[in-house]
């Protein structure tokens, strides 16, 4: 028999969404680990946690409001994933410098890449979710036809046979990993149409940088979904995040220590303007899309808080 009270459960049903992201940094401040990692910054972590849930009925967006998240920027890294892509440098032309140090010349001879043209990261996302298997030739090679086209098959899949099991985006390629700059961090996503019509998205997440990257990937795959129920004449349902090492740098912690201290305020939408691709356009309708054809709506956040990427 449930011991749980029913008027404290009724009150956590009404606690915003954004309050399970806030718990679970308070919750890695006060129990995480200390441990050492990859860039010496050093961290405090947990090992999977539950997993987050959030609602993208209604066309909300789950965009962080305790501090502001670079939307465009959101928007711009997922059309990139997208398009294959795997160079840094169309995004830094764009003004996203977000992989400008992964791309960097010292970077990259750092990791031994010293024949590689600036900006060139190897057989990342957009790479594997294109042409998964191709033999990975640099940034500029062409490779049309070749690898096993994910996003392809996950469309197909959605809009012919929803109830499959296997409708599957790997990023996570072992045989590529060496060539990449940065192995995949998101790395896992499974799309799940229910019978009321209704795509979510499950994404597994190896590595989750609670301060930095744990914002921008909940808004981008919440985008995915919306994106893809779009194309598949669908309505978005959830995203649920889970998570394996996850982890706060300890130089972000005096930030987010700020962040915690404020309250979640109302969700955005997200809408498609005038003139995106149709609806139910399938995988044509997704290579289509451009950053002006997201219109988000009704984001007012706190402000912006800094903190140092640690590549």
């Amino acid at each position: 028999m449930s011991t749980e009270n029913p008027i404290n459960a009724a009150l956590d049903d009404k606690r915003h969404e954004e309050y399970q992201y806030l718990d679970l940094i308070r919750r890695i401040l006060d129990t995480g680990e200390v441990r050492g990692d990859r860039t010496g910054t050093g961290t405090k972590a947990l090992f999977a946690p539950p997993s987050l849930r959030f609602s993208l009925r209604n066309n909300t967006l789950p965009l962080l409001t305790t501090k502001r998240v670079f939307t465009r920027a959101v928007i711009a890294e997922l059309l990139w994933f997208i398009s294959g892509s795997t160079s840094s440098l169309p995004l830094s032309a764009a003004g996203i410098k977000i992989w400008d140090g992964n791309g960097s010349r010292s970077n990259l001879d750092s990791l031994g890449f010293t024949d590689r043209a600036d900006g060139d990261l190897g057989p990342v996302y957009g790479f594997q979710w294109r042409h998964f298997g191709a033999e990975y030739r640099g940034a500029d090679a062409d490779y049309t036809g070749q690898g096993v086209d994910q996003l392809a098959e996950v469309m197909d899949k959605i809009m012919h046979n929803p109830t499959d099991r296997r409708i599957l985006l790997s990023a996570w390629n072992p045989a590529d990993l060496k060539k990449m700059v940065l192995p995949p961090c998101h790395m896992f996503a499974q799309f799940y149409v229910s019978n009321n019509g209704e795509l979510s998205c499950c994404l597994y997440q190896r590595s989750c940088d609670m301060g930095l990257g744990v914002p921008f990937n909940i808004a981008s795959y919440s985008l995915l979904t919306h994106i893809m129920a779009h194309a598949a004449g669908l309505k978005p349902g959830e995203l649920v995040h889970c998570m394996g090492d996850t982890h706060v740098y300890l130089d972000h912690v005096e930030a987010l220590e700020v962040q915690l201290k404020r309250e979640p305020r109302d969700w955005p939408k997200i809408r498609f303007a005038e003139g995106a691709p149709k609806f139910g356009g399938g995988l044509e309708a997704v290579d289509k899309f451009k950053v002006e054809d997201f219109v988000v709506e009704g984001y007012n956040p706190h402000g912006k808080i800094e903190m140092k990427m640690s590549v």
